[in-house]
């Protein structure tokens, strides 16, 4: 049996998009909806929140400090310490009820962030350090987690609303996707935010499965995890030894007349797993 820890009582309306950094040894993530960003050293007295003043979808670290974050008006460089925001690029500035969603880093220190509307014609963009911003798919309906395999060969992303997670071959030098395929399709909940191990497997957070799922790169299921919400969102590893898998979760779905029937919602969760994570990569700027 697996042990699943509340670690944290938060009441995140939509927790998003938590990154572990191993040089503080504190969790990063963030309430989507509410604008915060939050900070946390776990086995501390050491939590913190920050206000960014609007919808934040993601977030990855820099080389040079701070954060490079995807806002609902698009790139900004910012600062947690000074709470200075860099304006940097807004794709979608013609799409006002459009926002962006989750993203992630790669190895070579460039920053993916997709966006999502009610119409299914998002897209996902990758923001270079050379501050060039390139649409890498369209045709989106909820942009949200993407990783890569550990050998750089391959990377996930999931579309929600249409319950699938794809499966490029990812070439590390360029950053060029190519050969999309449906990896894995849900029947009861969506694929949301994801991470992927060491050992080359995929965990998915399934909002709207009370579950977080573990699956081969072939696309097997290889373990189930039920968490005590409905609504996880976002996994990542981290602690010490990258192997504490921390779980973000969300109320917003429930809405304010039913969200007494699941007191945790919206808080956060550990899972002590044994397998390790890949340090988080960080923008090259």
């Amino acid at each position: 049996m697996v042990d699943v820890e509340h670690v944290l009582s938060i009441g995140n309306e939509l927790g998003e998009g938590p990154l572990w950094s191993t040089a503080e040894g504190r969790l990063y993530w963030v309430d989507i909806l509410a604008g915060h960003v939050h900070r946390w050293a776990p086995g501390q007295n050491d939590y913190e929140t920050f206000s960014v003043g609007q919808p934040i979808g993601s977030m990855g670290f820099r080389e040079s400090g701070g954060l490079i974050v995807a806002l609902k008006n698009g790139f900004h460089f910012w600062d947690p310490e000074t709470s200075e925001l860099t304006f940097l690029a807004d794709p979608e500035s013609d799409r006002p009820h459009a926002r962006f969603n989750d993203g992630a880093v790669d190895r070579k220190g460039r920053f993916w962030a997709g966006t999502m509307d009610d119409n299914g014609n998002s897209a996902l963009y990758r923001y270079d350090p050379d501050g060039s911003v390139r649409v890498m798919e369209t045709g989106i309906t909820c942009s949200n987690g993407i990783g890569w395999s550990p050998d750089d060969e391959f990377m996930y992303y999931s579309d929600s609303q249409v319950f699938e997670v794809y499966k490029y071959d990812f070439d590390l030098e360029s950053g060029d996707i190519t050969n999309r395929r449906v990896w894995n399709r849900w029947e009861n909940g969506d694929p949301d935010g994801l991470t992927v191990d060491s050992e080359g497997c995929v965990w998915v957070a399934v909002w709207g499965g009370w579950c977080l799922e573990r699956y081969a790169p072939s696309g097997g299921l290889i373990t189930r995890i039920e968490i005590p919400v409905e609504y996880p969102t976002c996994p990542i590893l981290g602690g010490p030894n990258l192997n504490e898998l921390y779980v973000t979760s969300a109320w917003y779905a429930l809405g304010m007349e039913r969200r007494h029937e699941q007191p945790l919602a919206g808080d956060l969760f550990r899972i002590k797993v044994g397998i390790p994570g890949i340090p988080e990569p960080q923008f090259a700027g």
